[in-house]
């Protein structure tokens, strides 16, 4: 008599799967036994562009390399820039001024999908040596101490990977007139937490 009465239930189960298959399939909904893609999740790669992103924002000029922010380091981002050919100011400076600019300029929409972004802000003005002063000097119209953490190391980092620092690849800062000078390196602990470690640096005498 139970296995009767387990029989007849097992029966009913079965009858009512089929019953809700075959109402599933006359309002055109497809059963499944996994659950339903809504597309690609987010990037779990960022601080990558394509090719053809990297292509489409190439402009004429010299290409350069600049250090952004992405995932709280610093990465190379290829750009082009175009030197100023003011007769007043040496190449040293025209460089610096350049990439300066290029660093305060906004990334570009597929920098900006790739998690690339900068905390240099624009109107900076670079000039050279100032009385007494190191050859390789480079004066700015702010302090560089005045700067965010993340500013200066963008700044250091890529002056440092350019013509615009001195021969052993550091750099010397000072902001206007007589300020006091400071000799700033580019290390790999700076470029993967310029958040938190700050360019080794030195005084100038």
């Amino acid at each position: 008599m139970k296995n009767n009465h387990r029989r007849l239930l097992r029966a009913a189960a079965l009858l009512t799967t089929a019953l809700t298959v075959t109402t599933l399939s006359g309002c055109g909904i497809r059963s499944t036994e996994v659950p339903t893609d809504f597309g690609p999740g987010p990037s779990r790669v960022p601080c990558v562009m394509s090719g053809s992103s990297i292509a489409s924002q190439s402009t004429s000029g010299v290409p350069v390399q600049v250090f952004l922010v992405c995932a709280a380091q610093l990465v190379t981002v290829d750009r082009s820039v175009r030197i100023s050919t003011q007769k007043a100011t040496t190449d040293r400076v025209r460089i610096a001024q350049a990439l300066l600019d290029e660093l305060a300029r906004a990334p570009s929409s597929p920098e900006k999908q790739a998690g690339f972004a900068t905390d240099v802000r624009g109107g900076t003005i670079v000039e050279g040596p100032g009385k007494g002063d190191p050859e390789d000097t480079l004066r700015f119209s702010t302090s560089p101490e005045d700067l965010s953490a993340f500013a200066l190391a963008q700044i250091v980092c890529t002056f440092a990977d350019s013509a615009a620092a001195g021969a052993d690849r550091e750099v010397i800062l000072g902001g206007p007139g007589d300020a006091a000078l400071r000799r700033y390196e580019c290390t790999a602990a700076v470029r993967q937490r310029p958040g938190t470690v700050a360019p080794p640096t030195e005084t100038v005498p």
